[in-house]
């Protein structure tokens, strides 16, 4: 699970824009981060295939489907801090969505971004306990 770290105006198509956009402007991936990136609104769009690596976590993309939602952090204070913004559209969606995926992975676990990487904030909320009954 992780977050955008931005804005929850931004849209999909925004992230991955700033993925793909080569360096300094941009991430220069030639794959985005994430297999999932659910919007303000609820909306779930499916970026890449999860029979691919997206580029979510360094040195675990072979093996996990990296799922996104748009915010979680503070737009509005310096540093952007980290904040469990997720709308209630975006709580439903990721309920659902991570349901359905571990209806096709079921010893999938689900973890945050930040238990691969301690320095991490990402998805400023505990995934592992939130999402423990699915």
């Amino acid at each position: 699970m992780h977050c955008s770290a931005g804005n929850q105006r931004n849209s999909a198509e925004d992230i991955v824009r700033y993925h793909t956009t080569p360096k300094p402007r941009g991430n220069g991936w030639k794959t985005p981060g994430y297999h999932y990136i659910v919007e303000a609104d609820g909306r779930v769009i499916n970026i890449v295939p999860v029979t691919q690596p997206s580029n979510g976590v360094a040195g675990h993309n072979s093996h996990i489907i990296n799922v996104c939602y748009i915010g979680g952090v503070d737009t509005s204070k310096p540093g952007l801090p980290p904040v469990d913004n997720r709308t209630p559209e975006q709580k439903s969606a990721l309920k659902r969505l991570l349901e359905g995926l571990k209806q096709y992975f079921p010893d999938a676990e689900i973890v945050g971004h930040r238990d691969f990487n301690p320095k991490k904030a990402c998805p400023s909320f505990d995934a592992r306990k939130e999402y423990a009954g699915l």
